[in-house]
């Protein structure tokens, strides 16, 4: 291709680098391209929250206009901000690798609590302008003030710096890519499958003319078909539900291990408690319209759903299943006792780190009061582990998730190998974690409690039945037989490893938390 390329871009640094990044890769293979800044109305109203924004492509529609009167040869975008249909005679040409679509908490210092999920303290303001984030945020943590905030990534920085917010919340891949310091704030991330983003949220989409087939197969060398795939998922799922900017809706499509895993995540409102739901498939074929069907007014959700264990009236998972008219009988069938009341102060002198893998471990250990090293570093398996640390003032160095211990254990061992680590837990620990830990390690087991099965147990009559763990297992099926129309949800591979032994069918949720159990529970 012999002439230069005019790239039509907005004139935010974000932009400048995105459009900057496709110059660059066109230099790569030696096509020549300047920059047109063009200012749309998402750059010129600021003081409006985008559902009160008129039409869509608040910050698309101008550069497309040029598009196709022919003042510029490609326009581009963040995927996420593209109305789900082009304009007639325009299409998408090429889309970039996926940053990660991970989203950030930026907390000003003196407002972090440790102690609340999150880490930012009782009622904060937030500031952040999506009803996607502003629903799934208020979701866990309704104790939060959220305030709207627009402007570019370094104003909306610059208005937390001045304390206008006592936290706002950002795209990390608009950070990674203007490598900004974030050191004077405390920063969480917050990983996609647990607050979902945006559809197509990390990814640059380059626009182009219908009728310019040469410029097409050009831009065919920056194209990334494995992430168009899976965007198609995402941005289907968001033109079924006839939503743009300001629908609360979060959609993550990707592929593992050669099976597509898609999270969804849809509120009424920014205010409204939002449905969450996980499919796992192996094609992309329907899979939208299986995802939107499953939201659908008219789906029947069960009608009771068994757990073995306490759920407090303000759990996410109770709040989840109420929404729907589900009635939640939760009952555990073990109860746990201390084994000691007093702990060898000499004991934790040399651990480097202490590793929780249940909620029991972490409020029986601190009943103790240890006196701990100064530089000690915790593990925890699972969000509920790290919640109950965070309840003692302590932040989780390394977080285990997911269902699969061995790819837990296997994470964590690439930290602390070659460490000494003090395992508190049950009396009879299942040993998942110590397993993968090399033989230079020193592990020290700490039986803080010890688990005793409920005798005589009812059964129940409920449509769905979620076993916690595998002594819960023990303690149901001791008395009781499944009955048929029965749907059983097993927390972890060990829980479900014992349905295996009993030949029962069992789903296992993405993850072993509440938002997973919910997710489950939906996805039956």
């Amino acid at each position: 291709m012999d002439r230069t390329l005019i790239i039509g871009t907005r004139g935010s640094d974000l932009a400048l680098w995105q459009a900057n990044f496709v110059k660059d890769s066109l230099a790569a293979i030696n096509i020549k391209a300047e920059l047109k800044i063009i200012k749309t109305q998402g750059d010129r109203i600021l003081n409006l929250s985008f559902d009160k924004l008129e039409g869509k492509g608040f910050f698309t529609k101008e550069l497309e206009e040029e598009l196709l009167a022919g003042t510029i040869d490609l326009a581009v975008h963040s995927h996420k901000d593209l109305p789900t249909e082009n304009p007639p005679g325009l299409i998408i040409a090429a889309v970039s690798e996926r940053e990660d679509p991970a989203e950030l908490l930026l907390i000003l210092k003196d407002c972090v609590d440790v102690r609340q999920k999150l880490s930012v303290k009782y009622g904060a303001i937030v500031g952040t302008s999506s009803n996607r984030r502003k629903a799934q945020l208020l979701a866990v943590r309704p104790d939060l003030e959220i305030e709207d905030l627009r402007g570019n990534v370094p104003t909306r920085i610059g208005k937390l710096r001045d304390e206008d917010y006592d936290a706002i919340m950002l795209a990390k891949a608009g950070v990674a890519r203007l490598g900004l310091d974030l050191s004077e704030f405390h920063v969480e991330e917050l990983t996609p499958t647990e607050l979902i983003p945006a559809p197509a949220q990390g990814a640059l989409a380059i626009q182009i003319r219908e009728n310019d087939p040469e410029l097409f197969e050009t831009l065919q060398a920056l194209n990334h078909a494995n992430v168009a795939e899976e965007l198609a998922v995402e941005r289907k799922v968001l033109k079924l539900f006839g939503g743009g900017c300001h629908l609360p809706l979060g959609c993550y499509c990707r592929k593992d291990e050669n099976k597509f895993q898609v999270f969804t995540s849809k509120a009424d409102t920014g205010e409204g408690f939002p449905d969450r739901l996980f499919v796992e498939t192996d094609t992309t074929e329907g899979l939208a319209e299986k995802i939107v069907a499953r939201f659908s007014a008219e789906r029947k959700h069960p009608a009771k759903v068994f757990i073995s264990r306490e759920v407090s009236e303000n759990s996410y998972f109770r709040k989840a299943l109420s929404k729907n008219n589900i009635e939640i009988e939760a009952r555990s069938l073990i109860r746990t006792v201390a084994v000691i009341t007093k702990l060898d102060p000499f004991i934790l002198r040399n651990t480097d780190w202490v590793f929780f893998t249940s909620k029991n471990a972490v409020e029986y250990f601190f009943k103790l009061d240890p006196q701990l090293p100064k530089k000690v570093k915790f593990g925890v398996m699972g969000s509920g582990s790290e919640d109950a640390l965070r309840r003692h003032g302590y932040f989780a160095d390394f977080t285990g998730e997911g269902t699969d211990t061995a790819d837990v254990a296997a994470e964590f061992a690439a930290l602390a190998n070659g460490t000494t680590v003090t395992f508190p837990g049950a009396a009879s620990p299942m040993r998942s974690i110590h397993q993968g830990l090399s033989a230079d390690t020193r592990i020290i087991d700490l039986p803080v409690y010890e688990t005793v099965l409920e005798e005589d147990v009812e059964a129940s009559s409920a449509d769905v039945v979620i076993f916690t763990s595998p002594s819960n297992v023990d303690a149901y099926f001791a008395d009781n037989l499944l009955d048929p129309h029965q749907k059983v949800i097993a927390i972890g591979k060990s829980t479900g490893k014992k349905f295996e032994e009993m030949g029962v069918r069992y789903t296992l949720p993405f993850s072993p938390d509440e938002v997973g159990l919910a997710e489950a529970v939906f996805g039956i």
